[in-house]
C-alpha cells in the first residue's frame, strides 16, 4: 500500500499536485493523508485526484482541541494528527504517548512545516513538511509511506 502524506498546504496546492503527479509516475497511490492546515485542501485533493484522503483539522482550521484519526494498514496502525495540541514544535513526547495509547506504530503529523522521517522507540514518525510554506530550507516536500504486511518504509520527497 502506497500512501502520500501531506500537511500545511495553506490553500496553495500547485506544488502538492506536482509532487503527487511525480510520485504517481513510479507508484500507484492507494491513499493520501493530509495532516491539517487547510482541511478544505484535503477535500479538493480528493476530488481532483480521485484518491481517498484521510484528513484532520489543524490550528488554522480553527481546531483548538485534540483531534486525531487512526487508520489500519498492512504493517500496522497510523495515527494522523496535526500536532499543535501535542506541542510538536518543541518535542515529540506527547505525540509518542498518544501513539502508544492508540496502539499505533506510525504517526503522521504536521504543524511545524519541517520534514521529519525517523524511528523513535519503535514508532515511525513522519512529518511531511509543507509543500507551500516550508520552514526547513527546502522548496517544499511531502512524504511517501509504503506499508506491507509486517513492515513499513517511508521517505521525504522534496519538491
Amino acid at each position: 500500500m502506497n500512501i502520500i502524506v501531506l500537511s500545511d498546504t495553506h490553500g496553495k496546492l500547485d506544488k502538492a499536485y506536482k509532487l503527487i503527479d511525480r510520485i504517481e509516475t513510479f507508484a500507484d497511490i492507494d491513499l493520501i493523508i493530509h495532516c491539517g492546515d487547510f482541511l478544505h485542501d484535503a477535500l479538493d485533493i480528493e476530488e481532483e485526484t480521485g484518491i481517498e484522503v484521510v484528513c484532520v483539522p489543524g490550528n488554522c482550521d480553527g481546531c483548538f482541541e485534540r483531534k486525531f484519526r487512526t487508520v489500519d494498514v498492512p504493517g500496522g496502525r497510523i495515527l494522523v494528527t496535526h500536532g499543535h495540541m501535542e506541542d510538536v514544535k518543541y518535542d515529540t513526547t506527547r505525540l509518542l504517548y498518544l501513539a502508544e495509547e492508540q496502539k499505533c506504530n506510525i504517526v503522521c503529523f504536521g504543524h511545524s512545516h519541517v520534514a521529519v522521517c525517523e524511528m523513535i522507540d519503535g514508532i515511525r514518525i513522519i512529518n511531511p513538511g509543507s509543500p507551500s510554506r516550508p520552514r526547513d530550507g527546502s522548496d517544499g516536500s511531502c512524504a511517501l509511506l509504503v506499508c506491507e504486511e509486517g513492515k513499513t518504509a517511508a521517505t521525504i520527497i522534496k519538491y
